[in-house]
């Protein structure tokens, strides 16, 4: 299709704008994590790295990221399992309801945030009796952490198709040894990628932590919701922004790298 040298412009400058939409913010928040004043008046008057130095020896800080990290490490291990055996089940074999089970599957990511939280809230709290802690944050976002898993998993198992298993079984392989051997090798990239694109996605998640974490229960994403408006916390909110930032695009870029990259004929 060719476009004329008018729409072309026009179509550049769109994009220019939606791009610069999205992510002059995040240079902004980047810039006042250097900003000498408390106040983040702009321009910045200078550079410095104090509030760096502080947000490294904040303890509330530090114990958030900890959390976050454990929670987000947990969550994808159990995503990693569930989402790799659902994949398995729903592409490989037919049963009755099959395609109401995969709506299941993949409803909790396309859900508003809130919804999902009140739900489990109401899920642990009114009929478990399950008080809130680090463990209901971990089961909530394992709830939609499958999904992601689930949805590379099942998109490598179709361009794998069931040849080589076939001749793994006609060979005398049994069922494990014909997923070790031969499936696992075939979709480990698309494993590697749905783990980090999970990760990402529970390291970051602050809405449905909000309704199921307990009183001890502090993630990084919560920590800077109730220390955004502090005085003199602003500037340290900034440098964790700039760290939550960062551990959020890299495992996303490399899951990216990992689903363009990978052949998974070879």
């Amino acid at each position: 299709m060719n476009l004329s040298l008018a729409a072309r412009r026009t179509l550049a400058g769109v994009t220019v704008g939606v791009l610069a939409l999205i992510y002059l913010p995040l240079f902004v928040v980047l810039v006042n994590s250097v900003n000498p004043s408390q106040t983040m008046t702009w321009p910045p008057s200078g550079v410095t790295f104090e509030w760096w130095r502080r947000a490294g020896q904040s303890a509330g800080a530090r114990e958030a990221l900890l959390t976050s990290v454990q929670v987000a490490l947990i969550a994808t291990a159990i995503a990693l399992v569930l989402g790799t055996l659902l994949a398995m089940a729903l592409q490989r074999y037919s049963f009755f309801g099959k395609h109401s089970v995969n709506l299941l599957v993949i409803l909790p990511i396309a859900l508003p945030g809130v919804v999902t939280g009140i739900a489990l809230n109401n899920g642990f709290r009114g009929i478990l009796g399950i008080d809130l802690s680090l463990w209901t944050i971990v089961v909530a976002h394992a709830t939609f952490c499958i999904v992601t898993v689930f949805n590379n998993v099942q998109a490598r198992l179709r361009r794998l198709g069931t040849s080589l298993e076939e001749a793994s079984a006609d060979l005398g392989a049994g069922v494990f040894t014909t997923f070790r051997l031969v499936t696992l090798p075939q979709m480990r990239s698309a494993l590697l990628a749905g783990g980090m694109l999970a990760f990402a996605l529970s390291f970051d998640e602050i809405i449905v932590t909000t309704f199921t974490a307990g009183g001890g229960a502090n993630t990084l994403p919560i920590w800077i919701l109730n220390n955004m408006f502090r005085p003199n916390q602003a500037p340290v909110v900034n440098v964790v922004a700039v760290v939550l930032i960062v551990v959020s695009i890299v495992p996303v870029w490399f899951a990216q790298r990992l689903s363009n990259d990978v052949d998974p004929s070879r």
